[in-house]
């Protein structure tokens, strides 16, 4: 994809033709091909989604067609677009749901209000936070360029080797990581083992595994005197491999866990950091997304029936794994009954409080929302946009999600300017982040709290900080254009430590 230039100045500028052919397939393409295979119901909530699709398809087609490799974007737009855009669309003009509880008009359309104001909201936080892109951060900028040490990185792999020496058989053996996510559980409840104990067992393997592996790939590489980080490095790399084979395979971990080891593996390596190449990635999987996750569930059940393509239509009105905006529109309805809850704010950050220091500690918001709706089955999502309601209504929304998308931009920069030096903390944890996103988005905070820290602290735990020295701006940075030297500020990170 070839960019034209500002006369007089080396500033890429997106690609007028790409955009547009992205935005006519995102936004118009693809919404009437749903419309037209359904006997379509029009009203007040189909026309704000019809909004919701339209913003969210331009503001993915930007992402995808974007100068600057944007990850934490991506994963954004691409949950935003397929879970709240196109889905909650043929949801709402067949009035079809996935799930049994089926709420009224008006809730439906407060729910696409919800759902449209916290996507206003994160596209405010991200033009303010780009405005002000050339300043530096305190926090951010010398936290994202942390270093792998080498030693950390080497004791995290002799843990993981550990761990998985210990749990692994503690567990059933290897074979019990290859089996069904449904033969896992039912195994688990005849030996009268604790959902939570089996969850904590699994993340505190295979997260470790995760980073250990992707450190390793990615440790410094000394220009001498490294005889020993070579050799162990080669006799490590197969260890970790084979466990990452065992603990992280999507036969019985998560679909989403799975693909964000697989995509932050791949997303962090060098060739990936450029524009041209993530757009080309971030194509590829937003056509996975599309295409293959409907069907990626064939190993979640023992008796595994032959897959049926069907439209995306019927798959998104039928497909539990669709349920994100059925299950805002249940958080609105338990507002209306139970009104707001701000305390449950403080139930994801204090997770790790047990219950019987903390009689009060609300509830899980997905199981909340299941015994709402009169499921039996209460292991369901709570999208962030229905949590944030539920604390305190719109304003909350607005809150949270100018928040992360002020953040998520500066995060989105920093790693650009970055993307030349090798081991850093932006290389390794933006991309591991930015497609864990999906998760955290789906919800809820409350059952991904936990291993969203393990998957934050393990690579600071690895990393170290570095000497003071200028960040050179990149050639293409618009901050730094030459027709604009006052914004031109060239920020301090923690650089120095092992040369590479």
């Amino acid at each position: 994809m070839r960019h034209a230039k500002h006369p007089g100045t080396s500033v890429p500028v997106r690609g007028i033709a790409a955009l547009c052919c992205w935005a006519l397939l995102l936004v118009v393409l693809l919404p009437t091909l749903i419309l037209q295979s359904l006997d379509a119901r029009f009203g007040a909530a189909l026309a704000v989604q019809c909004v919701v699709v339209v913003h969210t398809g331009a503001a993915l087609a930007r992402v995808l067609t974007d100068v600057r490799a944007r990850l934490i974007a991506l994963g954004f737009w691409l949950f935003a677009y397929v879970w709240l855009g196109l889905a909650p669309l043929a949801m709402l003009a067949t009035d079809a749901y996935p799930r049994g509880f089926v709420v009224d008009a008006n809730t439906a359309f407060l729910t696409t209000a919800v759902v449209e104001t916290g996507l206003l909201a994160y596209s405010a936080g991200s033009a303010v936070a780009s405005w002000r892109s050339a300043r530096t951060s305190a926090v951010l900028e010398p936290l994202l360029a942390r270093r792998l040490a080498p030693g950390r990185v080497l004791l995290l792999c002799g843990l993981t080797l550990l761990l998985a020496a210990v749990l692994i058989p503690a567990q059933g053996g290897l074979s019990t990581f290859f089996l069904s996510r449904q033969a896992a559980n039912a195994a688990a409840q005849a030996e009268q083992t604790g959902s939570a104990d089996r969850a904590v067992a699994a993340w505190a393997l295979s997260v470790p595994a995760f980073w250990a592996l992707v450190g390793l790939v990615h440790v410094p590489r000394f220009t001498a005197g490294d005889r020993i980080l070579r050799g162990l490095r080669w006799l490590l790399l197969p260890l970790l491999f084979a466990v990452n084979g065992v603990v992280n395979n999507p036969i019985s971990q998560p679909r989403f866990w799975a693909g964000t080891v697989l995509l932050a593996l791949v997303f962090s390596a060098s060739w990936l950091r450029g524009p041209r190449a993530f757009r080309l990635g971030a194509a590829v999987v937003a056509a996975v997304v599309l295409v293959v996750f409907p069907y990626s569930d064939y190993f979640r059940y023992d008796k595994r029936e032959p897959v049926h393509v069907v439209s995306l239509a019927e798959q998104f009105t039928s497909n539990g794994d669709y349920d994100a905006f059925q299950q805002i529109e249940t958080g609105v309805d338990y507002v209306r009954t139970h009104g707001y809850t701000p305390t449950a704010a403080l139930g994801p950050p204090l997770f790790f409080v047990p219950r019987a220091v903390w009689p009060g500690k609300p509830d899980d918001a997905g199981i909340l929302l299941a015994r709402h709706a009169g499921y039996t089955f209460e292991n369901l999502s709570a999208p962030l946009w229905i949590e944030s309601y539920m604390w305190a209504g719109f304003p909350s929304v607005i809150a949270v999600f100018g928040l992360i998308g002020a953040v998520g931009r500066r995060i989105d920069d920093l790693r650009h300017r970055l993307r030349q030096r090798p081991g850093t903390l932006a290389a390794l944890l933006v991309p591991a982040f930015g497609f864990y996103q999906l998760v955290l988005l789906r919800g809820s905070l409350m059952a991904i709290v936990g291993p969203l820290a393990l998957l934050v602290c393990i690579p600071l735990l690895i990393t170290r900080k570095r000497g003071r020295r200028t960040l050179s701006p990149s050639a293409d940075d618009p901050a730094c254009a030459p027709t604009s030297p006052a914004h031109c500020a060239v920020p301090h990170l923690a650089t120095g430590g092992a040369r590479t």
